[in-house]
């Protein structure tokens, strides 16, 4: 059994690098992003870089997550776990070291106690916020100047810890939720699994299931369901959650 969220990361680009690892839409801007293993793979250690180099951060830190399902939250999630860093997905407040938040949610995120805090607009093509809120800094600008590779200090073991909040828990423990998820929902290996992101927010669902079990994620905010039937078809979905 995969022991790590990183190695599920690895083992997920080694066999499907150029394919389709995770298909974003959004069907209230009309967004859709396909990031394969290699792109994903990128995204995550231009953050990692960007939280170790840039902001300083070393193992067990923690880093506060308050973003709805998206392919940036992926980003972020797995490029903080690749850092040795545990995230904390709230909602209690608690001192964190950084977080990523949304301009709509600055208000929430001022409760909480940190050092560094980034803002994304999880616009299409990634583009930047046209107006930065005060005390934050646009993470979508910022991580562009990080490599796309990410080399860790050590490696990430199973006993590291993986979450901070709302309840802290291990790599392995998060890996051995994740493999009973994914089992309770029927993902299997080499599925293609289209998610309403409004029906599952947890990310042990729409990002730690699919990719313990070896599938792909058609991830889908705002979603119209006129649209899912010809989607399903057009992304050669094999499940459905919905």
């Amino acid at each position: 059994m995969i022991e790590t969220i990183p190695a599920a990361l690895a083992a997920a680009v080694r066999t499907s690098p150029t394919t389709p690892l995770l298909t974003w839409y959004d069907d209230a801007s009309g967004d859709r992003t396909e990031l394969s293993g290699v792109t994903m793979d990128n995204w995550v250690a231009k953050t990692a870089n960007l939280l170790v180099d840039g902001v300083g951060l070393g193992s067990g830190d923690s880093v506060a997550v308050l973003l709805p399902p998206h392919w940036q939250t992926a980003a972020v999630l797995l490029g903080g776990w690749a850092a040795g860093l545990a995230a904390d997905l709230g909602p209690d407040p608690q001192p964190v070291e950084v977080l990523f938040t949304t301009p709509e949610h600055v208000e929430i995120a001022a409760s909480w106690s940190t050092g560094d805090r980034y803002a994304t607009g999880l616009l299409p093509l990634a583009a930047p916020l046209r107006q930065v809120p005060p005390g934050f800094i646009d993470y979508t600008v910022e991580v562009r100047g990080f490599g796309d590779r990410f080399v860790p200090s050590a490696p990430v073991g199973e006993n590291d810890r993986a979450l901070a909040g709302p309840v802290e828990e291990s790599h392995l423990s998060v890996c051995r939720t994740a493999t009973e998820r994914a089992a309770e929902l029927g993902i299997k290996p080499g599925d293609r699994v289209l998610v309403d992101a409004r029906a599952y927010p947890d990310p042990a669902d729409w990002l730690l299931a699919p990719l313990i079990a070896g599938a792909s994620i058609v991830l889908c905010g705002n979603l119209d369901p006129a649209k899912v039937e010809s989607r399903a078809q057009s992304e050669q979905v094999t499940l459905l959650l919905t």
